[in-house]
């Protein structure tokens, strides 16, 4: 427990590294031709495995593509979105006893970041544990909440069994309208493919916005709640 506490934070980044040092290789060894080819055979292949640790590192991506893997009858539609849940919920757990087991390491190295723990902070005590629901749709937040959770003496038992259930949630509200309009969407996505040029300059844009709109907002809301 000492040594966890130590290296918490370097255990995860050596996660991280071997989780990308594996996805490099399987794509590497892959039995297919091209990039995409490639990248189809190793999400049938090491679907579920992928899921977990892109879920871990809080990436709806990984849950699209686990809906439409659904879809097309590749993955389970209850075992993506458990474990997909649990992926999310050990994410938010390693956050949350990063902030319990390196309070000194978080208050000085995340200092560009202080304003963001203390509107976490102010959330928190206003709206309680529903927050810990919450978090996981608030861009530039997704973090610094259970991060922040653990810098107090939130008890901990409480915060994994609500984490645990709002991940479950989190992955079933992505992943069945994903798998229920899979067919509509594939033909979407095959027609983008053959239109890259429209679409790409068009995403670009739409992801441009959407980060400027949550970027706008998330100080805003910084802005209003520690004055």
């Amino acid at each position: 427990m000492e040594f966890f506490k130590a290296h918490s934070g370097k255990m995860l980044f050596v996660a991280v590294v071997a989780f990308l040092s594996f996805v490099g290789f399987a794509l590497f060894q892959a039995p297919a031709g091209g990039f995409e080819e490639k990248l189809i055979w190793l999400l049938k292949e090491y679907g579920y495995i992928i899921l977990f640790a892109w879920s871990i590192m809080e990436g709806e991506t990984g849950l699209f593509m686990a809906g439409l893997l659904c879809h097309t009858g590749d993955m389970n539609l209850f075992w993506a979105i458990f474990i997909a849940g649990l992926g999310g919920f050990a994410g938010d757990q390693i956050y949350f006893y990063t902030g319990r087991f390196n309070k000194s390491y978080i208050h000085k190295n995340l200092r560009n970041q202080r304003r963001k723990f203390a509107l976490a902070h102010l959330m928190l005590q206003k709206y309680g544990w529903p927050i810990i629901f919450m978090q996981r749709y608030m861009y530039g937040m997704r973090t610094i909440i259970p991060i922040s959770i653990g810098l107090t003496r939130y008890d901990a038992k409480k915060f994994a069994f609500i984490n645990l259930l709002s991940a479950w949630v989190w992955a079933a509200i992505t992943i069945l309208p994903t798998w229920y309009f899979g067919e509509e969407i594939l033909k979407i996505i095959t027609y983008a493919k053959e239109h890259w040029y429209f679409f790409m300059p068009l995403g670009m844009a739409i992801a441009g916005g959407i980060y400027w709109y949550f970027h706008r907002a998330t100080r805003k809301n910084v802005s209003e709640e520690t004055i």
